[in-house]
């Protein structure tokens, strides 16, 4: 099914689920032109882990209620990260210190690449 709903779409659906939760600076860089696995690479952060897990599971419900499934999800249960994969668009919800350590966002934005 993902595959009939433009990429931005989904994009969109995740981020306004990340917003509603009240993600912390949640990010949507786009990786096309620099990943051949996805689109979209969005990142947030949740204020404990008790909110990471709240917010991944918030994500999952509202792609579900658009019949979107994910390819994997990795994390769940951890303290410092969830990944939810869901092809044209890869979610990281981290911790503060582990989105602060890993620095994603310098990893993937081709605008920050160097």
């Amino acid at each position: 099914m993902n595959k009939k709903i433009l990429p931005s779409k989904i994009r969109d659906i995740v981020l306004l689920s990340l917003e509603e939760l009240k993600a912390i600076n949640p990010v949507s860089i786009n990786v096309k032109k620099i990943s051949n696995f996805t689109d979209y690479m969005l990142i947030a952060s949740g204020t404990s882990n008790r909110h990471i897990k709240s917010v991944g599971e918030s994500v999952l419900e509202d792609l579900s209620g658009k019949d979107i499934k994910p390819l994997g999800i990795e994390g769940v249960g951890s303290d410092e990260w969830v990944l939810i994969d869901i092809g044209v668009v890869v979610l990281h919800i981290m911790s503060e210190k582990a989105r602060s350590f890993y620095d994603l966002e310098s990893l993937w934005d081709p605008d920050l690449m160097k």
